[in-house]
């Protein structure tokens, strides 16, 4: 079967995926679908320039890789997979803390090569604050370029579908980063491995102030991962946070929040410029691209890539990057718009947009 489109991936992960993984809310799908463009015509967009600085790195479009978490259950070379393409696209993947493979492992991706290696680490921030300064200092040590600190689960959301079918770590694998911290393992529970390991393990004293905590033991920018409000955003910035992502946590934390694409506009009005602002949830298409930077320049969309790697491994990672990067080229050809510094506001119109009133020409 030729594949096309993202979402195609899907059914094909999962004839390879356990059963015991979910997915982002159908809502910030949706979302996305309820917003329609307004193109112009007759622009000459014979060049298109999709090239963007985040943090001060030039990436070659404005999708970056989302942090994933285990992905060796998706496919045996995992999270050394997805680095590689990602590498190979120019663009940013942020690791996951509870990744199969060990923040040294993916830094190792591509020697002897003319790859990209510009990296996040995302960090979850445990009960024991030395193993948390110790994984800060690897990664940095290691070459990753910010931490982007999930913010929204000091405990985890009521995923049913990890409870019904008792998810927990195949017993081959191990969360690489902590081997040799009695931490690596995820045991077997009555409802779901994973909420218990998060309950054991994760702080729930976790507050504004150690943002600026983080800042102390390292010199890597800190971006606020799980802000969907204005007032969030504005506190993060006061902390010190050099970026915010908004997300919703795929839809896994807590039930009936707005979609990401949703909450955007708010997070990006109170920022008033400040800091960069990432959007996490939904996106699948080079549409979603678009829709997004709408509202902030600089904004980049993070793309979920483990059905195409569970589907094709490196392969299919690389591939699904190229049909965004092409689907985002002509939705912006085709909207008239050859950089992003042309894609405004005036390119949508939402369900929550007032009646619009033409300027004079």
């Amino acid at each position: 079967m030729e594949i096309t489109n993202v979402t195609e991936y899907e059914a094909i992960a999962k004839e390879k995926l356990p059963k015991m993984d979910e997915w982002t809310l159908q809502e910030n799908r949706n979302a996305f679908a309820r917003i329609l463009f307004r193109p112009r015509i007759l622009i000459d967009v014979s060049k298109i320039d999709m090239t963007t600085t985040i943090l001060g790195f030039k990436i070659s479009m404005p999708i970056m890789v989302a942090p994933t978490a285990m992905q060796k259950m998706a496919h045996p070379e995992g999270e050394y997979a997805t680095a590689k393409a990602a590498s190979a696209a120019g663009t940013i993947m942020t690791l996951s803390s509870w990744t199969t493979s060990s923040v040294e492992e993916v830094a190792s991706t591509g020697p002897g090569i003319r790859f990209f290696q510009i990296r996040f680490f995302q960090l979850q921030v445990y009960k024991n604050r030395k193993v948390v300064e110790q994984l800060v200092r690897r990664a940095e040590r290691a070459g990753f370029k910010a931490i982007v600190l999930t913010a929204d689960a000091p405990r985890l959301g009521r995923r049913e579908s990890d409870i019904k079918n008792r998810f927990t770590l195949p017993p081959n694998l191990a969360l690489k980063n902590f081997e040799g911290l009695d931490l690596g393992k995820m045991g077997e529970a009555n409802d779901s491995g994973l909420a218990s390991y998060v309950d054991g393990q994760i702080d729930r004293t976790l507050s504004w102030k150690d943002v600026q905590w983080l800042q102390t033991i390292t010199k890597m920018p800190i971006l606020v991962k799980g802000v969907l409000t204005g007032e969030d955003a504005r506190i993060a910035i006061q902390a010190g946070a050099a970026g915010i992502i908004v997300s919703n946590h795929g839809g896994r934390q807590l039930d009936y929040v707005p979609a990401t694409i949703s909450a955007l506009e708010e997070v990006v009005k109170a920022t008033q410029g400040r800091v960069p602002v990432f959007l996490d949830g939904g996106v699948r298409r080079g549409t979603d691209v678009f829709n997004s930077r709408h509202l902030h320049l600089e904004l980049p969309g993070y793309l979920p890539v483990l059905f195409s790697l569970a589907a094709e491994g490196e392969a299919g990672v690389r591939k699904v990057l190229q049909m965004l990067r092409d689907e985002f080229e002509l939705t912006m050809a085709l909207s008239g718009c050859r950089s992003l510094s042309e894609i405004t506001r005036n390119h949508i119109v939402t369900e929550w947009d007032t009646p619009r009133h033409l300027p004079k020409l």
